[in-house]
């Protein structure tokens, strides 16, 4: 289908990167529209020219409206990280590709790029990051003048990963072009150009943890060390939460920290946030964090406090609430997204029950799982079993409308 708005992609060389029949277009069009940067390589065009500044939706509501021949100018492909996927799903354009930053990146660094982990964090926070990195081989990082490749090498020794060397690639396709491969200690005190892609490669081992990462293995608190949820209960925990790679979860009296854990190792493309009242508690959780390679948003304080903080969960762990039941799960139900699952446990009967009639007062269905579990233990040179609390999982989604 034929179209008046043509997308076209342009390198750091300017007017030498296009096509002749590119140049063709821009020439025959009424509007050119792009980035300042780019608008300056046509100083003679003769037709209108618009440099996109701040949000698209003033662009996006001119060319819906449009009915002149118009070039949009973007850097190198428009639908790689750029304005051309969110443009192509509002109006009719037709887009031309060129080789990409990353394209000319790997290029430089002699390997091949389809077993990459591409993350941006051009414009974003790096929280999370650490979870999407780790243990991955190799991870293509975006950066901008903020995330730089300096502070993304202190991030990342932060939370111990040192496995990683980096290849940066500044000013690709420019006359000042530079790349070569730092180690992450000496990338902290570098300066780099604005215009970077940082390619992580792993040179070494990283840790493996896998599901139900064992208790000793956890900074807890001393003398009352044991004030974790339990690996038994907290595998089964965490699977009646149903948490997706994408999921946004929350963890209501973190503690240690283990739940919060294993939820951001299994949605590392989404997000934890925790809430813990004692301090002491919170020395361990951050210890706890960092050796995990989990990086998690989490408040001190006591729950309701600091929730409305927090984006709209998918999954919800309530390990404890030290009083306060009714007000936390007035906010946990009320803000729970479509088919989110909130998880409670409780190792009393008063407890169960008022958390039962809880969630059914507020339309949510339960179920219910009482959990009892045995150790083996040593003795001499026999072997017995020693209980452990037996612990309530409760686990209540909200109640399918009738239509």
């Amino acid at each position: 289908m034929a179209t008046n708005i043509k997308m076209i992609g342009i390198g750091a060389e300017g007017r030498n990167s296009l096509l002749p029949i590119y140049e063709k277009w821009i020439a025959q069009s009424e509007v050119l529209i792009g980035g300042e940067r780019q608008l300056l390589f046509f100083s003679e065009y003769q037709g209108e020219k618009v440099a996109i500044k701040g949000g698209l939706k003033s662009l996006l509501d001119r060319l819906e409206r449009e009915t002149k021949k118009v070039v949009i100018l973007a850097s190198g492909d428009p639908l790689f990280y750029g304005i051309g996927g969110y443009l192509s799903s509002k109006v009719n354009l037709e887009i031309y590709p060129y080789v990409s930053s990353i394209q000319l990146a790997f290029a430089k660094m002699g390997e091949s790029w389809q077993d990459a982990k591409f993350i941006s964090v051009h414009g974003r926070s790096m929280s999370g990051l650490a979870q999407k990195v780790d243990g991955q081989k190799k991870v293509v990082l975006l950066t901008d003048q903020e995330n730089t490749p300096a502070r993304i090498a202190r991030y990342l020794q932060e939370f111990g990963i040192h496995e990683y060397k980096a290849f940066v690639a500044e000013n690709l396709g420019s006359e000042d072009e530079r790349f070569g491969w730092y180690e992450l200690d000496q990338m902290i005190d570098q300066t780099f150009s604005p215009l970077n892609v940082v390619i992580l490669k792993k040179v070494g081992d990283s840790p493996q943890w896998t599901i139900g990462i064992e208790d000793h293995e956890f900074f807890q608190r001393k003398p009352d060390k044991g004030l974790i949820t339990k690996k038994e209960v907290r595998v089964l925990s965490l699977s009646s939460m149903s948490i997706q790679k994408d999921s946004v979860v929350w963890d209501i009296g973190t503690c240690t920290g283990s739940v919060a854990i294993e939820a951001a190792r299994i949605c590392r493309e989404g997000a934890v946030y925790a809430i813990e009242k004692n301090e002491h508690d919170l020395e361990n959780f951050h210890q706890n964090t960092k050796k995990f390679r989990t990086d998690i948003t989490v408040k001190q304080g006591l729950a309701p406090e600091f929730l409305d903080e927090f984006p709209d969960p998918n999954a919800v762990f309530i390990g404890g609430t030290a009083g306060g039941m009714e007000k936390i799960l007035d906010v946990c139900c009320g803000r729970l997204k479509q088919k989110g699952k909130i998880v409670l446990n409780a190792v009393t009967i008063e407890n169960l029950m008022e958390a039962v009639t809880a969630f059914k007062d507020r339309g949510f269905e339960v179920s219910i799982n009482l959990v009892q579990v045995s150790r083996s233990k040593p003795i001499l040179h026999l072997t017995r079993f020693e209980g452990l609390n037996p612990v309530y999982i409760i686990t209540a989604e909200r109640k399918e409308e009738v239509s």
